[in-house]
């Protein structure tokens, strides 16, 4: 039997925490509502049976990713945890809307509410434990970057906010004798729904692939930029394959006078130290740039001024210019605000050909899609 990773360890483990905390409540719930004969209170014990389905998906999520890698996904399984945290947040949002539509039908048809002191020491136990049990599983999902874990750990928090609208609206009753539960209760049931849709689009957008984080990036650069024979590191990509698998690739200017073994021991060296400090692989491509040639560097800085009239060109970079073969080649990185990327690739075309009318203008166009 393969032992469980770590993470998948800390994972299952804490929503164990959740099953067991989750049936021990609703084990002390029924106890006390079939003594009591208060059918609310057993119903309620129901709805925390129905919380152990958040633990069980998140196992479950976290299971299925960490298969190894097989011939029909190579990359692992690691998005599955995306789907999982979708589901939970389904559940949430589903827990919002029900809540809203309960909430709506007291406010049109009101009803006194009827609560004894039993029910309302209850209701406090349960807001109690579910406090901390949502912040220990938010706690732990965040460390371990689980967003299932972490939506959990939300549904959770939630249910204690639901009780504790509850619980206020009981005193109120109690003391007062006003019936503010309906509206209370729809409030917060429209806080849950607005939570509850952040929680969906956030692992949707994960699958979907959004902008990676712009510390992980310029970190990134900033390492690679920094490895002896490197000049400069550009067009960073990242592919998210689970929250703890990321593979990419990366372009590193270097002089046009190294051999090939100095420059497979520079790239060796950026591979071995992107990998030992943020456990990503990168593959890594070349750009050669004029060292010696003093026609070539001139060249570069007419090419410079050029390129420094259009606005939505963030970066040049990869500038190498081949004298014999009559060949300017570079790439430019541009923001998306622009629209007409062929445009703008033409117009750069014909400012340098109007300085040199002999050369062929290679332009390889980078859209900003890290910082």
């Amino acid at each position: 039997m393969i032992k469980e990773s770590s993470r998948e360890h800390k994972i299952v483990k804490t929503s164990y925490v959740g099953i067991g905390t989750n049936i021990l409540l609703a084990l002390f719930k029924a106890i006390v509502g079939l003594v009591a004969n208060s059918i609310a209170i057993v119903l309620d014990a129901l709805n925390n049976l129905t919380d152990v389905l958040s633990s069980l998906i998140t196992i479950i999520g976290a299971k299925l990713a960490n298969r190894p890698a097989d011939k029909g996904h190579p990359y692992g399984h690691g998005r599955i945890e995306y789907f999982s945290a979708i589901i939970i947040a389904f559940i949430v949002l589903a827990a919002g809307i029900t809540s809203l539509i309960e909430s709506a039908k007291k406010i049109i048809n009101p009803e006194p509410s009827q609560y004894t002191y039993i029910s309302v020491s209850i209701i406090a136990i349960a807001v109690v434990v579910k406090i901390v049990l949502g912040k220990y599983v938010t706690k732990v999902g965040k460390a371990v970057n689980s967003q299932a874990l972490t939506a959990s750990g939300a549904d959770a928090s939630f249910d204690a906010v639901i009780s504790v609208a509850t619980l206020i609206s009981a005193l109120i009753m109690m003391i007062w004798g006003i019936s503010v539960d309906a509206w209370l209760g729809g409030l917060i049931s429209i806080v849950i729904i607005k939570a509850g849709i952040k929680m969906v689009m956030s692992p949707i957008n994960e699958l979907i692939g959004r902008r990676i984080d712009a510390k992980l990036t310029k970190s990134i650069k900033m390492d690679v930029a920094a490895i002896q024979g490197v000049n400069g590191a550009y067009d960073l990509l990242l592919h998210n394959y689970g929250p703890e698998k990321m593979v990419g690739s990366v372009h590193i200017e270097i002089v046009d006078t190294l051999s090939a073994s100095e420059i497979y021991t520079i790239t060796k060296n950026v591979q071995r130290k992107i990998r030992e400090k943020y456990n990503i692989f990168l593959t890594v491509g070349i750009y050669a740039i004029n060292s010696k040639d003093k026609t070539a560097l001139d060249m570069q800085e007419q090419i410079k001024t050029v390129i420094a009239k259009y606005k939505n060109i963030m970066q040049m970079h990869g500038l190498y210019i081949d004298r014999t073969l009559k060949i300017i080649q570079f790439d430019i990185l541009v923001s998306f605000m622009e629209k007409d990327v062929v445009t703008l690739r033409q117009n750069v075309i014909n400012g340098i050909n109007e300085i040199f009318t002999d050369y062929d203008i290679e332009i390889n166009i980078d859209r900003d899609i890290t910082d």
